[in-house]
């Protein structure tokens, strides 16, 4: 039984638009941060006060170390993004984005009783739109997205190509 008869279209329509969607969110924040030339992750480091606050002043501290955690975050979100997008290497896409997410969602979480968290949109007590997000990558890397609709799909089929066995001719 293939993945893609496990479910049906509109499952599959369904996950393969949230993938979309998510992919347009992270490929836009990706080129928001490209095109900008004063965009840094400082402010968003330093607004830090859980369980990664020492880690995010060693890498605010160290300007080689910043320097590189931002080119890595805002290409990261492009490849990402595009990644999704296109359906292309979707399992790992969608896992990046998932722990690149949770990534963020660690340095600044939306919990009460932190000094800096006052609630807002968005943040609901210990949930917040980028756990939700983060989550809903992780359901994305478990479903065949990709090789429904998406480049993987093209993948999938030429190894298939490849894996056949060449017939010998008898003579």
């Amino acid at each position: 039984m293939k993945d893609n008869e496990r479910h049906t279209s509109l499952q599959l329509t369904v996950l393969v638009v949230l993938r979309f969607l998510i992919g347009w969110h992270l490929l836009y924040e990706g080129i928001a941060k490209l095109l900008n030339p004063y965009w840094s992750s400082i402010e968003f480091l330093m607004e830090s006060k859980w369980i990664l606050s020492g880690f995010s002043e060693w890498i605010i501290s160290n300007s080689g170390v910043l320097n590189t955690v931002d080119f890595l975050n805002t290409w990261g979100l492009i490849a990402i993004g595009a990644a999704l997008i296109a359906g292309l290497f979707m399992r790992t896409a969608a896992i990046s984005g998932a722990i690149l997410l949770f990534v963020y969602y660690l340095v600044n979480p939306p919990m009460i009783g932190l000094e800096y968290a006052m609630p807002s949109e968005g943040n609901y007590l210990i949930i917040d739109k980028t756990l939700i997000e983060a989550v809903a990558l992780f359901a994305l890397a478990v479903f065949p997205t990709g090789s429904i609709f998406g480049l993987d799909m093209f993948l999938t089929q030429f190894k298939k190509r490849i894996k056949k066995p060449v017939k010998k001719e008898t003579e």
